[in-house]
């Protein structure tokens, strides 16, 4: 899971503030998580403990309302109205939320099956819309392969004919073009082939946020598989969770330790 966060640290400062190279400052002073990892942390809480994943949400949401760049604004309103009501209605989303959150799911499932059946879970809640549960599925697919065992070749292939994501092109093809995306289907085809093309854990979060777009998403999700790919380097992992709140180093802590995530 920490590679997620690394990734979303480290596209926060990039994300209204485009970079078309690999070469740039990976964190600094103003870097920070965002809802990202807020809510990567809720996945992980649900998993970890069960309950209500639409309350989890908008627990955390609540409990951290003003992270750096701020929340979705569909999001935003859900949190709002299912606060007052306590009825937490999907608002047929494809948006990329739900493959930015997903990270934990990839680690805590024993099958494929469960995998993409907790995702799934995870992202109906608010992203019901089939492109929104196909990005967290995918993700989730590709860090469980990850973490099995599977090859990059084995990873394109699956997730190419489980979701028909166009996977045929690298990071160099499309970077000059590639603009703003907050859709999975503008991301997490993306953010994946930034992890089929780095070299080690640093360069696919490089790859993706040289990509420019919505660069702490991007390279949220891309951390997240390549983590379980490559492992994370300890410097990226202690310069990281210096910058989080106790709760969330400890519940970091709790779920590396059940699902023996931390190498």
């Amino acid at each position: 899971m920490i590679g997620s966060i690394i990734g979303d640290i480290v596209g926060s400062v990039y994300e209204f503030d485009n970079i078309k190279t690999k070469e740039f400052e990976l964190i600094s002073s103003d870097s920070d998580y965002t809802d990202d990892s807020i809510l990567t942390f809720a996945t992980a809480d649900w998993i970890l403990h069960g309950g209500d994943i639409s309350k989890k949400y908008c627990d955390y949401a609540l409990a951290h309302p003003c992270p750096m760049g701020g929340y979705g604004n569909m999001f935003s309103v859900w949190i709002t109205r299912g606060s007052r009501t306590g009825e937490f209605e999907p608002y047929n989303s494809c948006g990329n939320g739900s493959a930015m959150r997903v990270g934990p799911v990839g680690w805590a499932f024993d099958s494929k099956e469960s995998t993409l059946a907790a995702a799934k879970a995870s992202a109906e809640c608010t992203h019901n819309h089939p492109e929104g549960i196909k990005g967290a599925q995918a993700t989730a697919l590709a860090i469980y392969m990850a973490r099995t065992g599977a090859g990059k070749d084995e990873i394109r292939r699956s997730i190419t004919g489980e979701f028909g994501y166009d996977l045929d092109f690298t990071c160099d093809s499309i970077r000059a073009g590639y603009g703003w995306g907050a859709t999975c289907q503008d991301t997490v085809p993306q953010a994946i082939v930034a992890f089929m093309d780095g070299t080690d854990f640093e360069d696919c979060i490089r790859d993706a946020v040289s990509l420019g777009g919505d660069s702490d998403t991007l390279a949220c999700i891309t951390g997240s598989i390549a983590e379980a790919f490559y492992g994370v380097p300890d410097e990226l992992r202690e310069c990281a969770e210096a910058m989080l709140p106790a709760e969330f180093r400890q519940l970091l802590e709790e779920f590396e330790s059940k699902y023996n995530t931390k190498y």
